[in-house]
């Protein structure tokens, strides 16, 4: 993708991309284990680092199984050196652990995100970028193509039965390799029984020797990658907290005042849908423009939103998510697109998106409804982006914009001028217009007499059902 001079455009997504999961396999029956492998097995762990992972391979180890600790470069702005986290598998009794790097991946998959609005949950005009999804679709495949390398067929994670990575993880994994047999701690009942709430987990790593001090632990969860940052759980489950507890990671507080934030205008560079420059510096890598954009959108605080959503399981959750970069990415391509597309292309974009965010929120990223929506949005929107925005960026999502430059605007000034200009068409043309909408406007009026006729000779038949 990256080249001597910067990010070369192309077509994000097509038929290679599935050739490429799928090509080393044959189909298969899955395997959920509902207890504990046979002592001696192998068995992988997704390890983030955190206490439910050390304790889950130190639990795995003292039981006999050998444990191998997979940890994926997300580019995670919570963590200072990701290089460090296997060492912590390791000391608690993992045979290997290693570091799978995902970064190029996980860019590549958030920009194809971007350009098929593939974001479901807004709330206000507030977005959520998707940024946890993305992240499992690219951490699971390529930590079980990494397993397949080391001949690890037992895949785990700290995923529980009440959330959404249970499915991702699993829908993920068993895409990448069928013959996959799958073991989740949080799944087994003597692991729950014993190790059920962090306080006994942090209770067995010290018995084992191994403790784990929680007093730095924050009033919520934290998950990231290099896409955004979502924070959850605990005092966040309540709705009487707001995002003023949150210490954002991926930039400044702007909800605080005592927080300095001078405005600043910024220039956005598209190709065929994909982000290639800020200002006159070029991307190197799809990875370096989502860094790029995270520092820039970061210092303004732009991006973060507050979202009351439906899980998988059908229940309601609450999150509070940070997405620098693929906010200020996503102004800017969709104003372009604005600029370029007409008003049933813009509804297209609008409704296939949304339908296929909620598919990624399922962990169908790759499924075949998936890839028909990816192909039509890409192929049919993106690839007509191409140009510029700048955007003057103030306080939180306080901007404005400046400027505006689309290669296949359809958007003319003069078409539509309030000034005397040529036109295609003429005052008299638009007489003759507005009497084709006689016909239409004089049956909606028939029509509505007819339903207020009908109302006086009774009520239609009750479409409720009875609970009784």
């Amino acid at each position: 993708m990256s080249t001597g001079h910067g990010i070369r455009p192309r077509l994000l997504t097509g038929a290679f991309v599935l050739c490429e999961l799928l090509r080393y396999v044959q189909p298969s029956m899955a395997r959920i284990f509902r207890k504990l492998p046979n002592a001696g097995e192998s068995v992988a762990i997704a390890f983030s680092g955190g206490l439910d992972t050390r304790c889950a391979v130190a639990w795995l180890t003292q039981r006999g199984l050998k444990v191998h600790a997979y940890t994926a470069d997300l580019a995670q702005p919570d963590e200072k050196d990701v290089r460090d986290i296997p060492k912590e598998a390791l000391r608690h009794g993992a045979v290997n652990a290693r570091i799978v790097d995902c970064r190029e991946a996980m860019a590549r998959e958030g920009v194809i995100a971007l350009q098929c609005g593939a974001f479901h949950l807004s709330t206000a005009g507030r977005k959520y970028f998707n940024t946890t999804p993305l992240g499992r679709a690219v951490t699971a495949t390529a930590i079980v193509r990494a397993m397949r390398e080391d001949k690890v067929g037992i895949f785990g994670d700290g995923s529980t039965h009440k959330g959404n990575d249970i499915q991702r993880f699993y829908r993920y994994g068993i895409l990448i390799q069928p013959e996959l047999r799958v073991y989740k701690p949080w799944l087994d009942s003597e692991f729950v029984g014993e190790l059920g709430g962090r306080a006994e987990m942090s209770a067995y790593l010290e018995k084992v020797g191994l403790p784990y001090s929680m007093k730095s632990e924050k009033a919520y969860s934290t998950d990231s990658n290099m896409l955004g940052a979502t924070h959850e759980a605990k005092d966040l489950e309540r709705l009487d907290r707001g995002v003023d507890i949150v210490e954002p990671i991926m930039g400044v507080a702007s909800w605080k005042p005592s927080v300095a934030i001078q405005p600043e205008r910024v220039r956005i560079h598209y190709e065929r849908g994909v982000p290639v420059a800020v200002g006159d510096t070029r991307f190197s890598s799809l990875a370096d423009a989502i860094l790029k954009t995270n520092a820039i959108g970061g210092r303004h605080g732009l991006g973060v939103s507050d979202q009351i959503e439906n899980r998988v399981i059908e229940a309601k959750s609450r999150g509070i998510y940070e997405a620098p970069g693929m906010a200020l990415l996503n102004i800017a391509y969709e104003r372009i697109l604005s600029a370029v597309h007409n008003e049933n292309t813009t509804d297209q974009y609008a409704n296939l998106g949304r339908r296929l965010g909620r598919l990624l929120y399922e962990g169908r990223w790759y499924d075949p409804e998936a890839y028909m929506l990816k192909q039509a949005l890409v192929r049919g929107v993106a690839m007509h982006v191409t140009g510029s925005v700048e955007i003057e960026l103030r306080r939180g999502d306080d901007y404005s914009i400046v400027d505006t430059k689309a290669e296949a605007a359809t958007y003319d000034a003069h078409k539509l001028s309030m000034e005397r200009s040529d036109s295609l068409f003429t005052p008299e043309d638009r007489i003759g217009a507005l009497e084709m909408q006689t016909l239409s406007v004089l049956d909606t009026r028939s029509l509505m007499l007819h339903l207020a006729d009908a109302a006086k000779k009774g009520p239609p038949i009750g479409t409720d059902i009875d609970l009784d």
